[in-house]
């Protein structure tokens, strides 16, 4: 950010404060991350030249200090302010011993401006600066992060907001929220953990007492012939999260839970929420207690408002909501990881210092029979299936088939929550004749969509909770072509072997590009043959989700849940190449990864 940016907004924050508040807060908190927040109307600067600085540095992170790398010495980087229709100049200077890169996740670029290694540049060496350069032609809530190794773990992220170009944020003041999962291990010890030890950060295995429960709820047999199942599998049916709250500080605008970072209203405001989930592996559950949000973006583009109690938010997704308190009192951000391991908090409040009451923290969710394809499986099927069984993987792929009769019986039931047909649901999905190989653990031969499923944890929640199906797009967009082809392909993994791929094969395994022809209108399938949730991410271009509204929202990442299958309309108008992969860091690093060549 330019000095006079700086200078500014710092007088601004202090004239909200009290000075010793001030100081106290500044020195563990971004700037940007004031209590004041921002106001409509508030100075924006376009056409200045940012200068960003990655480096590393020793910060307090909670009561323990902690080495993560900085850009202009905090953690998350500096708030990036642009404005619609300016020429973006940022400036990145590397300090630190290893290359590094930024990414403007979200932002509709040229190629070469992406910030990816090995994809759209050769990365940036120790002592260079490489000079983006890019025109803004969208407004709304982003985020940039490092794309270089596992750096994202170290904190290599920040925010970036692009102002609309009439200046109008649509409330009277605004707040942005981070967050993040912060672990003071070594990043490529956590990967070499999960690679040795399946499960290794899962504290909150099942022990005999659950069974016993379970005995006494469901009887011997059925409890018996259930755990047979997983244990065959070699699979837990608590592996919700890869890494938890076992290693994890979860942060809000760096900021432990026990720091509690606040934000100011005034009574009667109408305050814009810029939430962004910039974690390495975490999805939250975000609520505010007490407090209706209304949600009006999603991943920056803008949607028609829904009034939600509470929202899952993806790795690297962004929700923007409006609240407007209407009594002079605290309330908590609340963000709970969707394992239950752990939480971050804040406090939205009229004074410094006040506080609300946080919630407990509820109890971990196990996954049922839909996270294999076997939903509506009864005992005795999954029983005859099981004595075919050895424990190699195809077996476990064979369960999955299985599921297909079940899953496609429930539907005929009318058991989907929804009476959309989607598009996606008259597509047949085609499995490799190998069922895609060893790095395919399991298949689910008849996915379906759950567009309409709050998700694991949130199924009988007794308030409004934000679905997918609810996004509808504010206004239609210039691509109204019907789609001339379409591309499958599977997510898939190998839990125990800590394999993570495309139809069944690791980045390193593939020899070409997905191939995009310049200017067709083409439908992505994307259908998840794994037991965990992904967030997936395409470079350059919008995804539009075919989830039965119209207009269709835009995502530029969508979250697939097990045994799900989703359609997603792309105008392939981005010429270049383009990375396209799973946004859980771990899983990307391990070969969830693919490059989209546009020509």
């Amino acid at each position: 950010m330019s000095n006079s940016f700086n200078d500014g907004r710092r007088r601004f924050v202090l004239g909200a404060m009290t000075a010793s508040a001030a100081t106290a807060l500044t020195n563990v908190s971004p700037l940007w991350a004031a209590p004041a927040g921002r106001h409509f109307k508030d100075q924006v600067l376009t056409g200045d030249i940012k200068h960003l600085t990655i480096s590393e540095a020793n910060l307090a992170i909670g009561s323990q200090t902690g080495l993560p790398i900085t850009i202009n010495g905090q953690m998350p980087g500096p708030l990036i302010r642009l404005k619609e229709g300016q020429r973006a100049q940022l400036n990145v200077t590397n300090q630190l011993e290893q290359d590094t890169s930024i990414h403007w996740h979200g932002i509709i670029l040229p190629a070469g401006m992406d910030g990816v290694p090995g994809v759209s540049f050769a990365g940036i060496k120790p002592g260079q600066t490489f000079n983006y350069a890019f025109d803004v032609e969208q407004n709304g809530t982003y985020w940039y992060h490092s794309h270089s190794g596992l750096q994202e773990q170290r904190g290599h992220l920040g925010p970036l907001i692009v102002e609309p170009a009439d200046g109008d944020i649509g409330a009277d003041r605004e707040h942005t929220i981070i967050l993040s999962d912060w672990t003071f291990a070594d990043p490529h010890d956590v990967m070499r953990k999960l690679k040795v030890a399946e499960g290794y950060y899962n504290y909150q295995k099942r022990t005999i007492f659950d069974t016993l429960k379970d005995v006494e709820k469901e009887g011997l047999a059925e409890t018996w012939r259930e755990r047979a199942m997983w244990g065959a599998m070699r699979m837990s049916p608590r592996d919700i999260a890869d890494v938890t709250g076992s290693t994890y500080t979860y942060l809000m605008n760096g900021r432990t839970p026990e720091d509690n970072w606040q934000a100011l209203f005034n009574v009667g405001e109408k305050v814009r929420l810029r939430i962004i989930n910039g974690s390495a592996m975490t999805y939250f559950d975000f609520r505010i207690p007490g407090l209706e949000m209304t949600v009006v973006a999603a991943d920056g583009q803008p949607v028609k408002p829904v009034n939600v109690d509470e929202f899952r938010i993806a790795v690297a997704e962004t929700y923007d909501v409006i609240v407007q308190p209407q009594e002079r009192k605290a309330y908590t951000f609340f963000a709970e990881s969707f394992d239950r391991s752990g939480y971050t908090r804040g406090t939205l409040t009229p004074s410094l210092g006040l506080t609300a009451a946080v919630p407990p923290q509820r109890t971990i969710t196990e996954r049922g029979m839909a996270a294999m394809g076997m939903d509506g499986m009864d005992m005795q099927q999954s029983g005859d299936m099981k004595k075919g069984m050895a424990s190699s993987e195809m077996d476990m792929k064979k369960m999955g088939q299985h599921g297909e009769h079940t899953m496609h019986s429930d539907m005929m039931k009318g058991d989907m929550k929804s009476s959309r047909v989607l598009p996606v649901e008259k597509i047949d999905i085609v499995h490799s004749e190998e069922g895609h190989g060893p790095g395919a653990a399991m298949i689910a031969q008849n996915p379906r969509p759950r567009l309409d499923e709050p998700g694991i944890g949130l199924e009988n929640s007794s308030h409004r909770v934000l679905v997918y199906a609810d996004l509808v797009g504010e206004h239609a967009w210039p691509d109204e072509r019907e789609p001339e082809r379409q591309i499958e392909l599977h997510l898939t993994g190998n839990m125990e072997r800590y394999m993570w791929s495309f139809d069944g094969k690791k980045f390193s395994e593939v020899d070409g590009y997905v191939r995009f022809n310049y200017g067709e209108r083409l439908r992505l399938i994307l259908v998840n043959d794994t037991m965990m949730d992904h967030p997936i991410h395409l470079h350059g271009m919008w995804m539009e989700l075919e989830n039965g509204q119209y207009p269709r929202p835009r995502k530029h990442t969508i979250s697939l849940k097990p045994g799900e299958k989703v359609s997603l309309q792309i105008s392939a108008d981005a010429p270049g190449e383009w990375a396209f992969h799973c946004h859980l860091l771990y899983h990307m690093e391990a070969g969830m990864f693919r490059v989209v060549q546009v020509a």
